[in-house]
C-alpha cells in the first residue's frame, strides 16, 4: 500500500542538507553567468586574421619537398636494386 502525499505529510531535512542544496545551486547558477560572461567576451573579440604565406618561406617548403621526393626517389632504387640481388641469389 502507497502511502499519500498531501498537506499533512512531512519531510525532516537537517540544516546541513538545506545549505548543502543551496551551496549546490548556487555554484551552478555562479557557472552558468560566468560562462555567459565568456561566451559574450569571445563574441566581441575580433576575428584573427588570415596567415600570409611570404615568397621566401614558400620557396624554402617547395624546396624541401622537392628534396624529399629526390631522397625518396634515391631510396626506391637502392631498394629495387637490393631486391635484384636477394631474387638472383634466390632463384640461382
Amino acid at each position: 500500500m502507497a502511502k499519500e502525499l498531501n498537506e499533512d505529510t512531512g519531510f525532516k531535512v537537517s540544516i546541513k542538507t538545506l545549505a548543502g542544496i543551496a551551496f549546490a545551486i548556487a555554484t551552478i547558477v555562479g557557472m552558468w553567468f560566468a560562462l555567459q560572461a565568456d561566451i559574450a567576451e569571445a563574441k566581441e573579440l575580433p576575428a584573427p586574421p588570415d596567415p600570409e604565406v611570404t615568397r621566401m618561406e614558400f620557396d624554402m617548403k617547395d624546396q624541401m619537398i622537392r628534396n624529399t621526393i629526390l631522397t625518396t626517389q634515391e631510396d626506391v632504387k637502392e631498394i629495387k636494386q637490393s631486391i635484384e640481388k636477394i631474387e638472383d641469389k634466390l632463384y640461382q
